[in-house]
């Protein structure tokens, strides 16, 4: 007798319910619509907003309970390394904005570690350089 494989996973696309599959090739021509660097402004605005709310920063009554500052660091980092490596290529007009908001989030996560890190060595620090 055998059993199912608990981690094994069959995909069903998803449609109307009666064997219809979504129109894929409707959101790819969607997506392939989008600019290059909208898609990389988004990604860059999504992270800086889960930063800020792990940081404590939400607007909520319950703000410091969602601050993860070990999640905080994650995101930041990630978020210095797209701003760096795409800044080339979205200009200077779109990449100071997210330059600005990243190093507001490392001196947020600074104000809010009780071990300060050492120069250079706070969140995306090895890729914007140490953050004052």
């Amino acid at each position: 007798m055998s059993t199912p494989d608990s981690n094994s996973y069959v995909f069903e696309p998803a449609g109307d319910g009666a064997g219809a599959a979504p129109d894929v090739s409707a959101q790819i021509r969607d997506i392939s619509e989008v600019p290059a660097i909208e898609v990389i402004t988004t990604a860059a605005v999504h992270l800086m907003s889960a930063a800020a709310v792990k940081l404590g920063l939400a607007a909520e009554d319950n703000a410091a309970e969602l601050k993860d500052l070990d999640e905080a660091r994650k995101l930041i980092t990630a978020l210095a390394g797209l701003v760096t490596a795409a800044a080339p290529e979205i200009g200077s007009q779109h990449a100071g904005p997210l330059r600005d908001g990243l190093r507001s989030l490392q001196l947020a996560f600074r104000e809010e570690s009780l071990i300060p890190d050492a120069p250079g060595k706070g969140p995306g620090e090895k890729y914007t350089g140490a953050v004052n």
